[in-house]
């Protein structure tokens, strides 16, 4: 069965219609709008993207910058402990010379005390 020349006019006429009835097809003006729309939607939201990343960069440098001032405060907790390390070594050197001098004088006294007896 073969379509006659006026069938296919009218279903040529009629197909954009019916397309659009069912959802399948539109118009090209009104597929055209909804793609602008579209765009201006995916357009805000990379801004907002943007935006929010921006502000995690911003609160990653604060951070940062609270980290580092910790690790300045901790060296100097560490210069602090090493001076106080080295100020104890110097008197446990002082202390250990005076144990030496004192066993060193201690045994000379005692040696020469064996020798006049």
């Amino acid at each position: 069965m073969a379509l006659a020349q006026e069938d296919i006019a009218f279903i040529k006429q009629h197909l954009g219609e019916w397309l659009a009835e069912q959802s399948l097809g539109r118009p090209p003006v009104v597929y055209e709008i909804e793609l602008r729309e579209r765009m201006v939607r995916v357009e805000e939201e990379l801004k907002h993207q943007r935006e929010l990343m921006r502000q995690g960069f911003e609160q990653m440098d604060k951070r940062f910058e609270q980290v580092e001032k910790r690790f300045e405060q901790v060296d100097k907790r560490f210069e602090q402990v090493d001076k106080r390390f080295d100020e104890m070594l110097k008197r446990h050197d002082q202390h250990f010379l005076w144990l030496v001098g004192f066993i060193a004088t201690s045994a000379a006294l005692v040696i020469a005390a064996m020798r006049y007896l």
